[in-house]
């Protein structure tokens, strides 16, 4: 049944993101770091909750517009806030009905580098969530190792897809 897994999705994704927040301090979250990725642990996190907040208004309008981001430095600066805005997340999207997540919705999101508009494309709710869940386990992938530069231990599976870790437990039980 459909429900119940993307249910249960969410939560573990957005939970793995309190895992987070719990580790980090205020200073440690808002330090913009220097190199490659340089921005800071907070505004990647905030980058993955744009994409579930703009999933939320999504199921109010049946427009989801990834390209309208609301960026909020707050939720880049403050832990607090951001597991405010997490937890407020999950109360929401931890328990869309069926009914719900079958709702067809028009999907707004900018894929190509050039000077062209994005164009709308249909899809329902369920596929949005599932974009956002991957879309945050990818992200996350890239805080574990923005935190490990930072002194920060996330636990084994943040960052990791279900499938690889699945994958890999079964070739852990298949050598015996």
């Amino acid at each position: 049944m459909l429900t119940p897994s993307l249910n249960i999705a969410v939560k573990d994704v957005l939970d793995h993101g309190c895992t987070f927040l719990d580790l980090v301090s205020d200073e440690v979250y808002a330090r913009r770091l220097e190199g490659t990725f340089a921005a800071s642990l907070g505004a990647h996190y905030r980058h993955v909750l744009d994409h579930f907040l703009c999933l939320t208004e999504g199921i109010r309008t049946g427009q989801v517009n990834y390209d309208q981001r609301r960026r909020n430095p707050q939720l880049e600066s403050s832990v607090a806030y951001a597991r405010l805005v997490t937890e407020g997340l999950i109360d929401e999207l931890g328990g869309l009905s069926r009914d719900a997540l079958q709702r067809d919705c028009i999907v707004t999101y900018s894929v190509g580098y050039g000077d062209s508009d994005a164009e709308p494309v249909r899809s329902n709710l369920a596929r949005e969530v599932m974009f956002c869940v991957g879309h945050a386990i990818h992200h996350y992938a890239l805080l574990k190792l923005l935190c490990a530069r930072e002194g920060v231990d996330l636990p084994y599976e943040f960052g990791v897809a279900p499938s690889t870790l699945k994958h890999l437990e079964a070739e852990t039980i298949g050598r015996g």
